[in-house]
């Protein structure tokens, strides 16, 4: 049976058990047209390695590549498509963990404050676009995917709430909003509705009138945070900041305003987790040990309560 039919077969049936499997997908695609028009038995262990090597140095993705063929080979060996696996048995050694950037309060104000000094009539986002995309998503924690995919009538500045619809793992949720956020989006709401634009339009438009893209999105914070001196720890493109680390920054910081306020973070933890929409606690529970900041006020909290405790004795 040809390779391709094999992962055709593959992919619709993840997909039809309520998996996005976008990502496999890709991977797995990539796959076929790297080996090319042949059979399952023809697939050689060399070309197997060849495809996960790539072209340069060994990343994270290669252990993505790895996982996606891993899966397919189970698939194909279990029904009787091939009777083995040309996958190495041994793997690099898995490269360092990768640590999103949190961004500080005095770059996230270099950030805003140069978004009206970073405009050029090429840019497919306006200033006033560009500046509430960055506000929303560090305001309500979004993904960029998520904010992108608002429309007009998912965004209900009466009630405060914006509706998610069929993110990532395929829930639709209310997210509520603050006042300052409410107030930033009903201008940019009164801008969008002089443009008679209809309720299902998208909330977010590029110059032109259509719906913002994420590419469009991430270039522009590119330039804009290169503008603003925002850089990572070296000059790899791996460590530099991104526009998805405005919700890592939203989730530890609320967790340290939470810690410096006394709060109980472990009740309130489930309800981060509700509202950044991770289906598990475990997804929202990696971000207590982001920061040296956030990791100091949970000392300080363990602190007081070990003190208390000495005292009750």
């Amino acid at each position: 049976m040809k390779l391709s039919e094999v992962v055709a077969g593959y992919v619709a049936h993840k997909q039809a058990m309520g998996m996005r499997f976008r990502t496999e997908a890709r991977i797995l695609q990539s796959f076929c047209r790297a080996s090319g028009e042949v059979t399952m038995q023809d697939v050689t262990a060399g070309q197997v390695l060849a495809f996960l090597a790539g072209t340069g140095p060994v990343t994270r993705f290669w252990e993505r590549k790895h996982s996606a063929l891993g899966g397919f080979y189970k698939f194909a060996i279990a029904r009787g498509h091939t009777d083995r696996s040309p996958l190495p048995r041994t793997v690099p050694q898995p490269l360092k963990a990768f640590v999103p950037h949190i961004y500080s309060p005095e770059e996230l104000r270099r950030l805003l404050d140069a978004v009206a000094v970073t405009d050029h009539p090429r840019c497919r986002i306006d200033p006033n676009t560009h500046r509430t995309l960055l506000l929303l998503l560090y305001g309500a924690g979004l993904r960029i995917s998520e904010a992108l995919a608002l429309t007009l009538a998912d965004v209900d500045l009466d009630l405060g709430t914006l509706c998610i619809r069929e993110s990532k793992f395929y829930r639709t949720r209310l997210v509520p909003i603050g006042a300052d956020l409410i107030r930033i989006l009903t201008l940019y709401t009164a801008r969008r509705r002089q443009q008679h634009a209809e309720a299902a339009s998208p909330f977010f438009v590029s110059r032109s009138g259509d719906a913002v893209t994420r590419q469009n999105a991430e270039m522009a914070f590119c330039r804009l945070r290169i503008r603003a001196n925002v850089v990572g720890e070296t000059a790899a493109p791996r460590t530099q900041p991104r526009l998805h680390d405005l919700r890592h920054s939203f989730a530890v910081h609320r967790l340290i305003t939470w810690y410096r306020d006394g709060a109980d973070v472990q009740r309130l933890l489930p309800k981060l987790s509700t509202y950044l929409g991770h289906v598990h606690i475990s997804g929202t529970q990696r971000y207590l040990t982001l920061t040296p900041e956030l990791l100091r006020e949970a000392g300080l909290r363990f602190e007081r309560y070990a003190m208390e405790s000495s005292h009750d004795g």
